[in-house]
């Protein structure tokens, strides 16, 4: 009976995967090969770090970067940073659809998406690399240490103005500096160098000289107007901007606006552009009247302009002046003005003596 029960018990742990004769190692372990194999799978698979993990949760929902500074969310929760934000509610303004979450569809506009506080936070704690030296330091602490801290960061030659185009760490600029050529250079090459940044300041100063200038005429006026979008009732529908009728100089006047010059199809370029135009809409002596006119940003407006001034003699066969570029800084300026429901704008009118 006890030699049978001892032939069961082998026949049992053979077909078990163990072997049990008196000459095999019973110091390891018994379990199966194939679930051993299984375990050593998944003890080689090494977990993603903490921040890795919170970089996929706390990522914009439309270009999949953490957000820079403010993190907007949608009514579901779903993160866009300020620019997608404002890219897809100026998409949607383009087209004349209600802009929606890219991951739950949900209707989103300037005031149903609030700003999440708690996530800006978050990101601002979490490690970045210096594009310099590598080191790894909280967001929030980044822009300080590339910009002024880093022993690794790129500061420029002294003799930059003269042409010199080195850049390297600030360890190595005393060196650069005195074995610098530039200027050693002749004169006459110096100067060439010397005439695109004066001509470049020299158009600066011309623009804020023609303004001052401008600001001592005896007839000026200014108006607070919004541009208000509507759409052409053509086959494909364009989006259009106008604003109610204003006076100056005791005459009606509108401003028009239009996207990217007129474009077929704006929504497709990720280039916008606006244009506008000042239009008399009341009829005039028989002399006519000579203005220079500038748009800048209007209040409660976060966009900046840089100032253009343009000139056009008004006459009754001359009521329109031809469209000009709304002088806005890029692409990413012009979505928050097309995401919003009008564009606030100022415009300088100052009339000429005849």
């Amino acid at each position: 009976m006890t030699t049978n029960k001892m032939a069961e018990e082998d026949r049992t742990a053979e077909s078990a995967g163990v072997s049990c004769h008196p000459d095999d190692d019973v110091s390891g372990d018994y379990e199966p090969l194939k679930k051993k194999s299984k375990l050593d799978v998944q003890s080689s698979k090494q977990p993603y770090k903490l921040e890795e993990r919170l970089n996929g949760i706390l990522c914009c929902a439309v270009c999949l970067d953490l957000p820079a500074i403010t993190v907007f969310q949608c009514t579901n929760g779903h993160l866009m940073c300020a620019s997608c934000l404002s890219h897809l509610l100026a998409d949607a303004r383009l087209k004349d659809e209600s802009a929606t979450c890219p991951n739950c569809r949900c209707e989103i506009s300037k005031t149903a998406c609030i700003r999440n506080l708690a996530v800006e936070k978050a990101i601002s704690e979490l490690p970045a690399e210096c594009r310099f030296c590598s080191a790894r330091l909280p967001r929030s602490e980044l822009a300080m240490h590339e910009g002024e801290l880093c022993q690794e960061r790129r500061v420029p030659c002294k003799f930059e103005r003269i042409g010199c185009p080195w850049e390297g760490p600030p360890h190595e600029l005393k060196e650069h500096e005195k074995m610098c050529t530039h200027p050693s250079k002749p004169a006459a090459d110096i100067m060439d160098l010397l005439d695109v940044t004066y001509h470049r300041q020299e158009d600066e100063m011309r623009l804020y000289k023609n303004i001052f200038n401008l600001l001592s005429l005896e007839k000026i006026t200014f108006s607070d107007l919004q541009l208000r979008p509507y759409r052409t009732d053509d086959y494909i529908s364009k989006l259009f901007y106008e604003t109610s009728r204003f006076s100056a100089f005791s005459h009606q006047w509108v401003v028009k606006a239009r996207v990217n010059d007129n474009q077929k199809h704006p929504v497709h370029s990720p280039d916008r552009t606006l244009t506008y135009q000042l239009v008399l809409k009341s009829k005039l002596p028989s002399t006519p009247m000579q203005l220079q006119y500038v748009a800048i940003e209007g209040p409660y407006t976060n966009t900046h302009m840089n100032p253009a001034i343009y000139k056009f003699d008004f006459s009754n066969e001359a009521t329109e002046t031809d469209y000009q570029l709304l002088p806005i800084l890029s692409s990413v300026e012009c979505n928050k003005l097309l995401a919003a429901r009008s564009i606030n704008l100022r415009l300088i009118l100052f009339q000429l003596q005849a």
